[in-house]
């Protein structure tokens, strides 16, 4: 795949590079597309990358100086003995003093599980041969919790010495949306995908869904037939704990009391877990867009955050047993009976929130939101008390309400009319927001009826989304 997106963390790494001495740490989960980001950034500048792997200390020493030779066009080096780090740190900054260089370590965690003092030991080094060399050092990891420990929380002998930080995150459905493509096949990819770059290229070679899925998850031998169980092997010392939770919230357990009731746990004892899970990006907190104080909330909701791994828990995991006996066949009925349906419309709210974001950014709708969020009065999933897009424009004191429809036919006025019902009638709503203008919106990724665009025709409080483009 080419090189799209990250626009953001591209002008980030840029204005560290600007910098007399930048020192930034890049974080991820694995496949987020850290080294893809980092190699373009220094594919036409001086670089020395260097890739950590868990071997002896000794020859990671030996791999960076041949990696040391590569830059300086010195073979000689790749065979020279060096006694420390710091005398390998020392040659980067000596060779080309004018010029700034950058020196790229991945996987840096590696290093750290081989030496403890790691940390310390490159803290001398920046501190004493880095800093004032004309050089931008880059740490990049995939262990979430161990590039935290060792290089941006306060017990770590680097704290202080970043000059930017950048966690990566999945990309955004508008960042990866290619005009070339029908729009479902974007949005059923992505609502499997997430925007995650190494599964998207799983995804990408023009084959039939169904088949794509066969051979990369469903299969003993496909790359992520046992994903979930690697990332969080990655990072957790329980990962049956946390396995079971994730389990628990696949299966339609949102609020923390339910989960803890399925578990046979105290919340007391959940909570931990729970906090783990959302720093690791596999599980997010919602609460509904009316509360204003988040903190002491008790109507927030947990949801697994990753698409894929929502997708593994419910096509993959509960079909196990068949899956390792190689019938494939069961699972995919199942696809066939209710992906759409369920599991693609669910993800399309998703992307219809991102959509939203963008047209707002592009003008394309006159809205500044301040937030963009949901609603539900007590409980996810029922549709009378729930309204799938809503965000806040406190500058022009409006509030936009909408609906998502991933339906194969136009949607008709009856969604819009039971959409001002339902807003109408919320208490909660009119209370937070007694002061904003109502504004109403509905997404289709099937058109809209006659009858709708009648409705929606001069009216100014009514937004009608087809696909990506406004009406």
């Amino acid at each position: 795949m080419k090189f799209i997106g990250r626009n953001s963390e591209f002008k980030a790494l840029t204005r560290e590079y600007e910098r007399d001495s930048g020192f930034v740490v890049v974080y991820g989960r694995r496949r987020i597309g850290k080294t893809t980001l980092i190699k373009e950034f220094i594919k036409d500048k001086t670089a020395l990358y260097f890739l950590a792997t868990e071997e002896i200390e000794g020859q990671s020493m030996l791999r960076f100086a041949g990696a040391l030779a590569k830059l300086t066009a010195q073979p000689a080096l790749a065979d020279a003995k060096f006694a420390n780090w710091e005398r390998l740190f020392e040659s980067v900054a000596a060779f080309k003093p004018d010029e700034k260089k950058i020196i790229v370590i991945d996987e840096f965690p590696y290093l750290v599980k081989t030496n403890p003092a790691f940390p310390s030991i490159l803290q001398s080094i920046w501190d004493e041969k880095l800093k004032d060399s004309n050089v931008m050092l880059i740490l990049c990891g995939s262990q979430i919790s161990m590039m935290y420990k060792h290089t941006l929380s306060y017990d770590s002998p680097l704290y202080g010495r970043r000059t930017a930080q950048m966690r990566l995150k999945p990309l955004s459905f508008m960042e990866l949306c290619q005009s070339d493509k029908e729009f479902t096949h974007e949005v059923e990819r992505y609502a499997i995908t997430g925007g995650v770059p190494k599964y998207l290229e799983f995804f990408a070679d023009g084959r039939e869904l169904q088949e794509q899925i066969t051979e990369t998850v469903l299969l003993k031998t496909g790359l992520l037939y046992e994903e979930p169980l690697f990332l969080l092997k990655d990072e957790v010392r329980e990962p049956v704990n946390y396995f079971s939770i994730i389990k628990t919230i696949a299966a339609g357990n949102h609020k923390i009391g339910n989960i803890a009731s399925v578990l046979e746990m105290p919340t007391t004892k959940l909570t931990p877990y729970l906090l783990s899970l959302i720093e690791l990006g596999f599980v997010e907190k919602r609460l509904p867009i009316t509360e204003t104080n988040p903190e002491k909330s008790r109507k927030g909701l947990y949801f697994i955050s990753d698409n894929f791994t929502r997708f593994w828990f419910r096509y993959v995991y509960p079909n196990k047993g068949e899956l390792e006996l190689d019938n494939t066949q069961v699972v995919l009925e199942q696809i066939d009976s209710d992906f759409i349906t369920s599991f693609v419309a669910f993800a399309y709210e998703d992307i219809c929130t991102d959509i939203f974001a963008k047209l707002c950014a592009d003008r394309s709708i006159p809205f500044t939101p301040s937030k963009i969020g949901s609603y539900w009065l007590n409980d996810y999933g029922r549709q009378d008390t729930q309204i799938d897009v809503v965000a806040i424009d406190n500058k022009n004191k409006r509030i936009f309400v909408s609906e998502c429809k991933y339906h194969e036919k136009p949607v008709d006025a009856d969604v819009y009319f039971n959409l001002q019902s339902k807003a109408g009638k919320s208490k909660e709503i009119q209370k937070a927001f007694s002061d904003h203008e109502i504004l109403y919106g509905v997404f289709s990724k099937s058109g809209f009826t006659d009858r709708l665009l009648d409705v929606a025709k001069g009216n100014d409080s009514v937004w009608l989304i087809d696909g990506s483009d406004v009406v």
